[in-house]
């Protein structure tokens, strides 16, 4: 169904974003993200101490954990969300990187036999660790029945669960070559008003400062404030560079925001249009 070349350069896209997005991630402060130990023409060591075991070019554990699917999909053709949430335990049990809540909550709800195993979280982080999906998934639906399993295993909040489906379903019609404005507009009437609204301020926000209008929306975790940032972030750019700088620029959960929006704007780019320096970690995915 899908272009495996293609699926291998968005995975790729997305843990560059992650890698990018490492230096400033989880950064609040205006001050502290107009440090000057960062340059943001490349990627950095992390300014956060939840990050201080990482160095430049590094992934933080949302990268690390879509690697880990990734690394899990490869010799497979499709996806057993069980077997995966077995694979993903038995890595957390050596996992030196951050432990957030999602995770936690999920690992004691593994051990007590919940199933599926999802935390209650309405991190937005979930939805940038479906691109690996595309490529056991022969056809959409499949994908988007993919992605809603992956999102339960550890996001299981109906805010997760209909962002994950709403991304997924914008990234398949990037894949299809559909402009994207246009297709974010046609999806806008299968969801919630909350989702609507989201849509809508997003698109009235493009022509705006990004930094302005994420700190706006919002710049933490949760769906309700990163929704609109990664719409922001796909109307307004059109050169993927830009693109990821103002949203580091913009501090807080730069990762979870710059992962989608690099795989989605990535559907129908060329992958040139990566700085050659972030690809550093290109090797890891051959």
């Amino acid at each position: 169904m899908f272009d495996q070349k293609k699926v291998k350069n968005l995975v790729l896209s997305s843990l560059v974003a992650d890698a990018y997005s490492l230096g400033a991630h989880w950064v609040y402060d205006e001050k502290q993200l107009a440090n000057e130990s960062i340059d943001w023409n490349e990627l950095n060591t992390p300014l956060a101490i939840w990050h201080k075991d990482k160095k430049a070019g590094d992934f933080t554990h949302y990268g690390d954990q879509a690697f880990w699917l990734y690394d899990f999909l490869k010799d497979k053709d499709s996806f057993d969300v069980n077997a995966f949430r077995d694979y993903w335990f038995s890595k957390m049990q050596t996992y030196q990187g951050y432990i957030d809540g999602a995770t936690r909550n999920t690992i004691q709800n593994i051990n007590d036999g919940v199933n599926p195993s999802g935390s209650d979280s309405s991190d937005l982080s979930v939805v940038g660790r479906i691109v690996p999906l595309l490529k056991v998934s022969k056809t959409k639906e499949e994908f988007y029945e993919n992605a809603k399993s992956l999102a339960q295993m550890t996001h299981n909040s109906q805010k997760s669960i209909n962002a994950t489906n709403f991304f997924a379903k914008l990234l398949v019609m990037a894949l299809d070559k559909k402009e994207l404005e246009e297709s974010i507009e046609e999806l806008k009437h299968e969801f919630d008003t909350k989702i609507q609204g989201f849509i809508t301020n997003a698109i009235e926000s493009k022509d705006s400062d990004t930094f302005n209008t994420i700190r706006s929306f919002g710049p933490a975790c949760d769906v309700d404030e990163g929704f609109g940032g990664i719409l922001h972030l796909l109307c307004k750019y059109d050169n993927f560079k830009d693109m990821m700088i103002c949203n580091a620029k913009a501090g807080g959960d730069s990762s979870a925001r710059g992962m989608i929006a690099a795989a989605i704007f990535m559907a129908n780019q060329p992958i040139s249009q990566i700085p050659q320096k972030w690809l550093a970690i290109k090797e890891i995915i051959e």
